[in-house]
């Protein structure tokens, strides 16, 4: 699903990001992405996102070659991803319905598989009763379940998370973590950022730490 062979990644400057990652996270696979604030955690998500693109070595996601994919195949490769973000950026002049619809509008779905689609995500986040509400009055955690919505709606192979729980407490961290285990239990493959430990600690998935943008150790657990 996920592959780096020899990644590194250099900003303008000289700062390097991230330096000869090698990892490989397989189809269907669940696993945590830890390390200290800096350590490069978000700068390899946006790798496989395409938001940025490495300096040296091959990023290879669902089985492309990301430093040969053109521009105008990125939308199209996005399609397949789900993103979770800590400040769910999610759009306060729109309802909960058309935050979650938004993915399917801009892939060109129909009004009718569009809605269908964002009510199945709603109701698998516990949220379909307040689909006309404005996330504005939403607690933190429903907001934050909204984003999950979101980035679940196109049914995506793999699900990304960059500190999905930073803001939550220790109650409703355990509710989001059990909703990505739902998503995985499913054929779902699953990478979250977090320098959580207590959180890591709890779910026995493979753990990738990264220090100073190296990959120093890869942990793996069993339940």
């Amino acid at each position: 699903m996920i592959k780096f062979d020899s990644v590194s990644k250099r900003y303008p400057g000289g700062h390097e990001a991230l330096t000869n990652i090698d990892f490989h996270l397989q189809e269907g696979e669940f696993a945590f992405l830890t390390g200290h604030s800096g350590a490069g955690k978000s700068t390899l998500l946006k790798l496989i996102m395409l938001m940025e693109k490495a300096s040296t070595g091959q990023v290879f996601v669902n089985g492309k070659n990301l430093n040969r994919l053109s521009r105008r195949h990125i939308p199209f490769f996005r399609r397949n991803i789900g993103v979770v973000f800590q400040d769910h950026q999610l759009l306060f002049d729109r309802n909960v319905f058309e935050n979650v619809a938004l993915p399917l509008l801009i892939a060109g779905y129909d009004n009718r598989d569009a809605a269908r689609r964002v009510r199945a995500a709603l109701d698998k986040v516990g949220l379909l009763k307040k689909e006309n509400q404005n996330p504005v009055a939403l607690s933190g955690g429903e907001q934050q379940r909204v984003g999950i919505a979101r980035a679940v709606v196109n049914k995506p192979v793999l699900l990304l998370a960059d500190e999905p729980t930073g803001n939550l407490d220790p109650e409703l961290s355990a509710e989001i973590m059990n909703l990505f285990e739902q998503f995985n239990q499913v054929g779902t493959s699953v990478l979250i950022a977090t320098h959580d430990l207590g959180l890591i600690d709890k779910d026995r998935h493979r753990v990738l730490t990264l220090d100073r943008g190296t990959l120093v150790s890869e942990e793996e657990r069993s339940k």
